[in-house]
């Protein structure tokens, strides 16, 4: 059985009344509960749930110290490509915005590698827009390998492969394969994605499991915020964590649910979702799952990442650049989109010591095995 058929059955609408239908009574159950199922996450998602932040809060932060310790890991993104075929109407990097675009060659990526590895990093994500014909798995496999050289950890947010070309990046040195749905109400998907290889709803579902069948490491998903109703879409996704973690429990799993920022095309979110709801969802999920990672960007503010180093996230990024060759060379006409909190890894890492908390600069799973 696959994810898809633990949902095509639902109806958005009918998962939206469920979760706003939770009590108090069933917020205090799931909060008492060691083991929590995905009713138990409606409540504490819930607008009822909202009335137990604080101690949300401090749950939190205790089972993430019991699992990771106080310690928090900073990675930064690299841009390869900011091509792309797909003609998703909220991206930057949309097929039909009139931007400039580049893709890195050998030097220019080494160059990029030069800069990121002065400001500390040993852990990278390599990312491109979705144009196979040009940054296709031939391009890909052969920048991990490039990067690999100079970095512990080597990841990748890119278009969904084939599980025999997954292999491939894995055995090229890749780590982690970050994948977001970035919305799953399959009846609106086709608004958001009308043309291009991810306008296919069902193959961009089943692409976790494609990761894992190849034996990666780490699996990254997550959901767009801004597109549909956050809190059905945190449901959605808690569902399908539950699923990989259930069928798939060799691999690690982190989590990410980034908010909507300006970028090319002038997109403007559809719901908004504010810090402190982010926060609710940010606890929901530790006290879910109290093993899966959780990352935030610079998408978010400066004063938001402060406040959540302690209470529940396990990496962020610093410094980062979201156009292609951008360390070497920043320009933000090749941007997939503006980031929010412009701090250096070295103001970051000052940031996080100050709060008791120590910061690696390489992935910690890796330096295990």
């Amino acid at each position: 059985m696959e994810f898809y058929d633990t949902i095509k059955d639902l109806q958005w609408d009918d998962v939206t009344k469920s979760i706003y239908a939770k009590t108090d009574a069933d917020v205090r159950r799931a909060l008492s509960k060691e083991t929590l199922n995905i009713e138990d996450f409606k409540a504490l998602i819930s607008p009822a749930g909202a009335n137990y932040l604080e101690q949300m809060a401090m749950m939190s932060r205790k089972l993430t110290q019991k699992r990771f310790g106080k310690v928090i890991l900073l990675y930064i993104p690299m841009y390869l490509s900011n091509e792309c075929s797909n003609h998703c109407i909220y991206c930057g990097f949309n097929h039909n915005n009139d931007i400039a675009r580049k893709t890195l060659n050998d030097e220019e990526i080494l160059e990029e590698v030069r800069i990121i590895k002065q400001m500390g990093y040993d852990n990278v994500l390599l990312l491109t827009g979705e144009y196979p014909k040009i940054t296709g798995a031939d391009y890909i496999e052969h920048a991990i390998k490039l990067c690999k050289e100079h970095f512990a950890a080597v990841n990748l947010e890119v278009y969904p492969m084939k599980v025999e070309e997954y292999k491939r990046m894995a055995q090229a040195g890749c780590n982690s394969v970050y994948i977001y749905q970035e919305t799953y109400n399959e009846q609106r998907y086709k608004i958001y994605h009308p043309k291009g290889m991810k306008s296919n709803y069902y193959h961009r579902l089943s692409t976790p499991e494609r990761i894992a069948q190849a034996g990666m490491h780490r699996i990254g998903m997550g959901a767009l915020i801004g597109l549909e109703e956050w809190r059905t879409e945190m449901v959605y996704l808690a569902m399908h964590l539950r699923f990989m973690t259930k069928n798939y429990w060799k691999t690690k799993y982190s989590l990410s649910f980034p908010r909507m920022r300006p970028a090319a095309g002038g997109y403007q979110p559809n719901f908004l979702m504010s810090e402190k709801q982010f926060a609710q969802a940010l606890w929901a999920f530790r006290i879910f799952d109290n093993d899966v990672e959780i990352s935030m960007s610079t998408r978010e503010t400066r004063n938001m990442r402060d406040h959540f180093i302690t209470l529940g996230v396990t990496s962020v990024s610093a410094g980062s650049r979201t156009d292609p060759g951008g360390y070497a060379h920043p320009d933000v006409e090749l941007e997939q989109f503006h980031i929010n909190d412009d701090r250096n890894p070295k103001a970051m890492e000052q940031m996080i010591r100050a709060q008791g908390y120590d910061v690696i600069y390489k992935d910690w799973d890796n330096s295990l095995n």
